[in-house]
């Protein structure tokens, strides 16, 4: 039995298969604009609990 995902940035069904050269994408156009997202930093992990600005301590 075939395993389908949905394409990241277009939400197309893809086929899980070593065949398919863009996976998780569902082609090559789709792999660079999430490419293009990262490259512009439209994607983030936001941080909890920040360690304090070394630098701000060592002037103190």
């Amino acid at each position: 039995m075939a395993t389908f995902v949905n394409c990241p940035t277009c939400s197309n069904k893809v086929e899980w298969k070593e065949s398919n050269l863009w996976r998780p994408f569902c082609s090559e156009r789709c792999k660079q604009i999430d490419l293009g997202a990262w490259a512009e930093e439209k994607y983030s992990i936001p941080a909890v609990n920040l360690p304090e600005d070394p630098e701000e301590n060592a002037l103190n």
